[in-house]
């Protein structure tokens, strides 16, 4: 009992620290610090930063300005590049033939903003997230890396009705006959980018050189949680190898140690709730990868490509690929092995995925996901059932004997030693196991965490409907109903369950129903569903049985007593019998005489 108290209290004091960080994060939100000076941009647009190269051999690799400016004049502005498909709002700029703004069309910014695509990349503002490429030549050969200039024949691209594809072209060239291309190709229904840096070699000699493609990124002003979960989604970089199919590589960690290493048939991404861009090589290709922290809170991943010859007169192709998009895991795995990892379940991939894949399933055939996690909750609480069963009943048991264990309390309350011999004397006498209420629930609490981070991450459910009131499935209930609902159900929960002998934990016990009630305020409103219908159902099961339980128990006793009264009826009609051949025995011997 002592070590109940001591994890309830522990569970208080983690609940504690969850209001706490919740708070902190308000605050960080409704006063956000104040924003860093604006530095005076770099004269020199060919190279601003004179920044020198990371150690490879052979190559210099310009990398983003160190300690600059937030806004888009310090990352060098040239003339803007609009380009709108089905899909994409987005933005590239002369200078570097950077991709600096990207809005998502079919992901609005909010249900109340529905006209306004997601800003998924952005140079402006406390954030900035850009994806940049460039080439760099040996032999100081010229070539055009993110800082240069390019000229463009148009500043606006628009992919029509009935067009499938849409290349926007930007065009370098240098005195000495080496021009470049760079294509970016928009397709019809794809969030996937194709880029492609063609070098047109009109010098006189061969020209040799590689690609390389990055991101550059600030941290966001303030974390993306889910307050009560005690769970922070991740922003940041995610690298893959062959050896290591999904490596997260935090800003602290490109603070603290550059990376740098070769890779074959791997990827970069930089991740956030439910969005993310990645870099993706051709199948087979080998490329240096790296991360720079720039200084001004900027970072740096990236990778480079393995050098080409372009012979004079001929051209060379240096093509890649790049995800501008949502986390959709049936996309991103066609588009290169373990990219679906970026759907981030954590270490209960394995059975998040099936739960994931269920759930969608349902949605197939209902059409509505706050139905499909209604049904999928039903699933797996019939999946669970008899384990569920078993802890319900060894529940309603302990409840049964509460009555027994509070006397051996207040009889042996100063000997727990003799307490504790009485208990479990009378748990074998009663045939209870005071653990069964609780390893049918471990069993099944990977289970629940797999299916809490499959609501978590699933794109779908954001701004996805419901009914009634709640219009988005991924932000917290407007009106707080479902929270309140859920505080009852738990309540009523705690009811149905044996209540602690100590009168302490039966106060703590009283009050967690009060203080998940405030917790789940701040819950997506698919999170509170799903507890809500999973409570829901334990309370019809739990009190199926405990009424199955206490009526057995009473039917015992019943059962008892009337044995009891039947043996003392027989010794009374043997007292008769006895009493009367007794009387009959005088009598005879009275007449004899």
């Amino acid at each position: 009992m002592e070590n109940q108290r001591l994890i309830l209290f522990a569970a208080l004091m983690f609940v504690a620290f969850l209001l706490w960080q919740n708070w902190m994060e308000f605050k960080a939100k409704k006063y956000p610090p104040p924003a860093p000076p604006v530095a005076t941009a770099p004269a020199n647009p060919a190279n601003p930063t004179g920044a020198s190269a990371p150690g490879v051999p052979g190559q210099d690799v310009p990398i983003a300005a160190p300690a600059v400016n937030a806004g888009p004049q310090a990352l060098g502005g040239g003339q803007r590049v609009h380009v709108t498909t089905d899909l994409f709002e987005a933005e590239i700029d002369t200078v570097g033939g950077d991709l600096r703004r990207v809005g998502l069309r079919t992901y609005p910014e909010s249900i109340l903003h529905l006209d306004q695509p997601f800003q998924l990349m952005k140079d402006g503002g406390p954030e900035i997230f850009i994806a940049q490429s460039g080439l760099v030549a040996l032999d100081n050969a010229p070539a055009p890396n993110h800082y240069a200039q390019f000229s463009v024949e148009q500043t606006d691209f628009r992919l029509a009705d009935g067009q499938d594809l849409l290349e926007v072209r930007l065009h370098w060239s240098d005195p000495a006959g080496v021009k470049v291309v760079k294509t970016y190709t928009f397709r019809r229904g794809s969030f996937l980018i194709e880029l492609n840096q063609r070098v047109e070699n009109g010098g006189a000699g061969d020209w040799r050189g590689s690609q390389y493609r990055q991101f550059q990124r600030t941290p966001p002003a303030t974390v993306s949680s889910y307050f009560g979960s005690g769970v922070v989604t991740y922003t940041g970089g995610v690298i893959s190898t062959p050896e290591q199919r999904y490596e997260k590589i935090s800003f602290d960690q490109i603070a603290k140690q550059e990376l740098n290493k070769p890779v074959k048939d791997g990827w970069i991404a930089m991740i956030q709730h439910y969005f993310l861009g990645a870099w993706v090589p051709n199948p087979g290709e080998t490329d240096d990868f790296y991360t720079k922290s720039t200084g001004g809170n900027r970072y740096v991943l990236g990778m480079r490509g393995a050098v080409q010859t372009v012979p004079a007169g001929s051209s060379g192709d240096f093509r890649t690929r790049l995800y501008v998009g949502p986390k959709l895991p049936d996309v991103l795995a066609q588009i290169a092995p373990n990219l679906q990892l970026t759907v981030d379940y954590g270490i209960l991939t394995i059975i998040a995925e099936p739960l994931f894949w269920l759930l969608k399933a349902i949605h197939a055939i209902v059409g509505n996901w706050g139905w499909a996690i209604i049904f999928l909750t039903i699933l797996i609480k019939l999946a669970f059932y008899k384990l569920s069963e078993t802890s319900y009943r060894s529940m309603a048991n302990m409840r049964r004997l509460a009555p027994e264990l509070s006397r051996f309390k207040e009889l042996y309350g100063d000997d727990k030693q003799r307490m504790n011999q009485e208990m479990m004397a009378l748990y074998k006498k009663e045939k209870v196991n005071p653990l069964g209420g609780c390893l049918p629930i471990l069993v099944q609490i990977p289970v629940f965490i797999a299916l809490y981070w499959v609501l978590v991450e699933s794109v779908q459910l954001r701004q996805a409907p419901f009914m009634l009131w709640i219009k988005d499935m991924a932000i917290p209930d407007p009106y707080y109903v479902l929270p309140l609902i859920m505080g009852v159900t738990m309540f009523i929960q705690q009811k149905l369950s044996p209540a602690p002998p100590d009168p302490v934990q039966a106060k703590v016990m009283m009050a967690l129903p009060i203080v998940f009630t405030f917790m789940f305020l701040w819950f997506p409103a698919g999170l509170v569903l799903y507890w809500v219908v999973n409570n829901i159902l334990s309370i019809a099961q739990q009190w199926i049985i405990t009424k199955r339980v206490e009526s057995g128990a009473d039917s015992v006793k019943s059962a008892a007593a009337g044995n009891g009264g039947g043996k003392v009826s027989e010794q009374f009609g043997k007292l008769v019998s006895l009493a009367k051949k007794s009387l009959g025995e005088s009598t005879s011997n009275k007449r004899k005489k």
